[in-house]
């Protein structure tokens, strides 16, 4: 079996196993079957131990309800393992696919405007990260355009819409800063060894926003109204994973969310133009509503 197929199948098992509905082993085994994979009990075993020792996702067993489950609590962010495995098995299918024929790339279309600056960071960033060590670096602002230099204690690499970002805490302050590594120059990783800030998890801040803005504010529930075309794309990639559908007729489609609403928030509901609208809460209703008023004023 490839690469390809041991990593599509932990995607699977993942999956099923996720949804909270304790599926027992057979329901598991169905499931991959379903999917083009009719393997042995022993490689669903040993799968499920693999995932569990190399990954640290605790899949285990509930005997009441006769099935499986994630334990969220000892387990190292299923969500971000999930996405990881989604990469992983984008690329390993690719790599395939080349190897099967020279002229794949003839039939598969990139951003024409791809950048991958900076990538050759991540490998020394996450060293830092794992290892509590402090980094340097000069940084270029994207609104100034100016270039400063920081010393930075590294606790993330996060990624949105396919880039790269560092999060963590500069010199002596205490809120956390996100830098694109796209900008980074001359990274040095230090051997001074800083002691992690444990009141406050990166990953927690991000965790009711979309993009890499975050905020204390309030948890707020925010609905929205979609065009029955658009809602079909929102119902199959969901703005946050907190999303719910509270209304679906053939005149619109109803979601609810809990997040706190942020710049990069939106900016997804300006791009949706005419196919969605805010009906809760009022202020970002207001907001909206103002920055669609001025961009028409600019076509005046």
């Amino acid at each position: 079996m490839s690469k390809h197929g041991t990593i599509r199948r932990y995607t699977l098992i993942i999956e099923k196993i996720g949804r909270n509905q304790y599926p027992t082993f057979e329901i598991i085994k169905d499931y991959l079957f379903e999917h083009g994979f009719e393997v042995s009990t022993r490689t669903i075993q040993r799968d499920i131990e693999q995932i569990r020792f190399e990954f640290g996702i605790e899949i285990k067993y509930d005997r009441p309800r006769n099935g499986y489950f994630i334990d969220t609590e000892t387990s190292i962010n299923p969500d971000s393992f999930l996405r990881f495995l989604e990469i992983v098995n984008t690329a390993e299918l690719l790599t395939e696919s080349l190897k099967e024929s020279k002229d794949t790339l003839n039939y598969i279309s990139f951003e024409s405007h791809g950048d991958l600056r900076g990538i050759e960071n991540l490998k020394p960033l996450l060293f830092a990260i794992k290892n509590h060590r402090k980094v340097s670096f000069t940084h270029e602002n994207f609104d100034t355009e100016k270039q400063r230099k920081y010393s930075v204690r590294p606790y993330l690499l996060k990624e949105y819409q396919n880039r790269w970002y560092l999060v963590g805490i500069i010199g002596g302050l205490k809120e956390f800063r996100t830098f694109g590594i796209d900008r980074i120059l001359n990274l040095e990783v230090k051997k001074e060894i800083f002691k992690p800030e444990t009141k406050t998890d990166p990953i927690e801040l991000f965790k009711n926003t979309v993009g890499l803005s975050y905020s204390y504010n309030e948890l707020e529930e925010v609905v929205l109204s979609f065009t029955p075309l658009q809602a079909k794309y929102v119902k199959s990639l969901p703005l946050h994973k907190s999303q719910e559908i509270i209304e679906d007729n053939e005149k619109e489609v109803q979601v609810k969310l809990r997040i706190i609403p942020n710049f990069e928030f939106k900016q997804k509901i300006l791009m949706l133009g005419e196919a969605v609208k805010v009906l809760e809460p009022k202020w970002l209703a207001d907001d909206i509503k103002k920055s669609l008023t001025i961009a028409l004023k600019n076509y005046k």
